[in-house]
């Protein structure tokens, strides 16, 4: 993971009551809320994101463990849900994300496929997301 600072600007674009224009990184999207949430479902909504961001974190830190250890993983799939409350959750308001992973190598051990799964639970994203992140708010 870099030192750089993440920069994400976004600034509501006008084509629904929620849709923002996201400039982040040199990527643009647009992010909006579904429908039967008052937007127009012109794009990801922030928990779409956010899961997506785990999932996508989750998958490369299994990829690069991989390659460090010369495993014929061949590929790596995230399927990610959050929801709020549930059966695993402290409470009602709780977030709770699953991840299921799937790896396909024909070759990796069983061993090696238990080892890979341990590491995908130590992404950075989880670990941000299992800690305190500091978040600071001011006006301009």
């Amino acid at each position: 993971m870099s030192d750089t600072p993440t920069i994400a600007t976004l600034a509501e674009n006008g084509q629904s009551v929620f849709a923002m224009d996201i400039s982040v990184s040199g990527h643009a999207l647009t992010g909006d809320e579904p429908v039967d949430m008052g937007g127009a479902n012109l794009g990801p909504a922030p928990y779409d994101l956010l899961a997506a961001a785990l999932g996508e974190c989750t998958g490369m830190t299994v990829r690069w463990y991989a390659k460090q250890q010369d495993w014929p993983l061949e590929r790596v799939e995230v399927t990610l849900t959050h929801q709020k409350g549930g059966p695993h959750a402290a409470g009602p308001k709780q977030d709770v994300f699953t991840k299921s992973i799937r790896l396909t190598g024909d070759r990796l051990t069983p061993e090696q496929r238990a080892k890979l799964i341990e590491i995908a639970a130590k992404c950075p994203v989880q670990r941000t997301l299992e800690g305190t992140p500091l978040i600071l708010t001011a006006a301009e």
